[in-house]
């Protein structure tokens, strides 16, 4: 892969100045990577046999704070829940905060390694269900741990606020809401910039930008749709939910590709449907899980509108006894760079990391609540908008990433188990190391050399 190039317009200018200074003293400082890198080993291990569900983070939010407090950090824990807040003062200076994620998800783990998590949790209707970091973030946490304790080592070579904010329930994207609507950036002191990072299915080294729109806006809604049950051998005298449902689902496909431009990206899946409880009972109900992603809230509030149109009118036309309820369960908004955050970050990884820096071909249409930590509103910050940049580092094996199908980035991740995967397994040591690397160098970009 070809490097990314310098598109500075100005050589000489400030930023170009800004970058060059902070490339250097990030080549210097990532020569002591190696001091940190067992601390970052042992705790990813850890964290990957002991994953915790969104809402459930007490382990491992005991473990950054334990480990944050190891480095000196001033750390306050319970903030929106398990979240933990670790901050480092080292003279005058910009603040600089760093997020990093720390719940996993409710997949039972197929990955074969010898550290595979075992750890399975109840469910409310008394099944059981595996628990496996399948994202990434004991990665992102160690990452997070690791960048901390180098930064905090070498003191000498910066001069800031370093805001370590370790965060909850980003799957269940409710986490970063309530960490600031618990005070995130009144209580502490509020950030001049918001880095984060994100583990993928590329070759491990990479790490992949991508300047303004990432990742984009998702709504997760849940549709009750009612009729009338009765014997599965006398269906004329019910009004069937579970067809209801099934018109629906059919005609909910035509939302983006009749009702929404070409121009703008925009999903709808239905990923869940629930009813009945036995083959000869009609039942007096069904409910759907859907999620829809879009860029922009315009398109987001458009296909909303278009999923209640529909799925009342379906329900109207079979004669259900009720309107359907139709709720947002979960949102967030798209993740968009900054454009001069995401320059300068770019411009340090691609001066140190050299062909593993490459932009990122497409926006991902999955979603992240880091987005929130850049738009001002109520329950959140006021304005104006704290500049934010968020990108991603690869973790597949250089030789399994050699031999995968394609030629291009896209075609062979198509290939390869990713994210939400139970077969999703990093390479530990090259991801790790560049995931620290890549950190501290986006850190120091924006905190101030020493003596300023």
């Amino acid at each position: 892969m070809d490097a990314v190039q310098n598109t500075a317009a100005d050589p000489f200018g400030p930023a170009e100045a800004a970058a060059a200074a902070a490339i250097e003293r990030a080549r210097q400082l990532l020569g002591a990577v190696d001091d940190v890198l067992p601390q970052v080993d042992g705790l990813y291990h850890d964290l990957h046999q002991h994953p915790e569900l969104s809402g459930m983070e007490d382990r491992t939010s005991a473990k950054v704070t334990e480990h944050l407090d190891a480095a000196g950090f001033e750390v306050a824990a319970g903030v929106g829940g398990f979240g933990v807040v670790g901050l480092l003062t080292n003279g005058d200076g910009p603040v600089v905060a760093l997020r990093g994620d720390m719940d996993a998800l409710p997949i039972r783990e197929e990955t074969g390694l010898p550290y595979a998590s075992e750890v399975s949790v109840a469910r409310d209707d008394g099944s059981t269900v595996g628990v496996m970091h399948a994202c990434g973030h004991d990665m992102h946490t160690s990452c997070l741990v690791g960048t901390a304790a180098l930064l905090s080592n070498h003191r000498d070579a910066w001069q800031g606020t370093l805001f370590i904010l370790a965060q909850p329930a980003e799957e269940t994207i409710s986490g970063a809401a309530a960490m600031l609507a618990d005070g995130l950036f009144t209580r502490f002191p509020r950030p001049d910039v918001v880095l984060g990072q994100h583990a993928t299915h590329a070759r491990a080294g990479m790490v992949l930008h991508r300047p303004g729109p990432i990742m984009a806006a998702s709504r997760n809604l849940r549709v009750r749709i009612f009729g009338k049950g009765g014997h599965g051998s006398s269906p004329h005298v019910t009004i069937d939910p579970i067809a209801m449902a099934a018109q629906a689902i059919v005609q909910l496909q035509t939302i983006v590709s009749r009702e929404i431009s070409p121009n703008d990206p925009a999903v709808v899946t239905v990923g869940s449907i629930h009813g009945g409880t036995r083959y000869n009972i009609v039942p007096p109900e069904v409910v759907l899980q859907l999620t829809t992603r879009g860029l922009t809230e315009a398109v987001m509030d458009r296909i909303q509108a278009a999923v209640e149109r529909i799925v009342t009118a379906v329900c109207a036309a079979a004669r259900a006894p009720r309107e359907p309820e139709i709720a947002v369960i979960e949102h967030t908004y798209a993740t968009v760079n900054d454009p001069a955050t995401s320059s300068l970050v770019r411009r340090v990884h691609a001066a140190l990391f050299r062909d593993d820096v490459v932009d990122y071909p497409e926006i991902i249409m999955g979603s992240e609540d880091f987005a929130l930590y850049g738009i001002p509103g109520p329950g959140r910050y006021e304005a104006p908008a704290i500049p934010t940049d968020f990108w991603f580092v690869g973790t597949v094996p250089a030789d399994i990433w050699e031999h995968a199908p394609g030629t291009e980035l896209l075609d062979k991740m198509r290939e390869l188990p990713g994210p939400h995967t139970p077969f999703f397994a990093p390479e530990p040591a090259t991801s790790l190391r560049r995931g620290v690397e890549a950190m501290t160098a986006a850190s120091l970009a924006h905190l101030d050399p020493p003596g300023r």
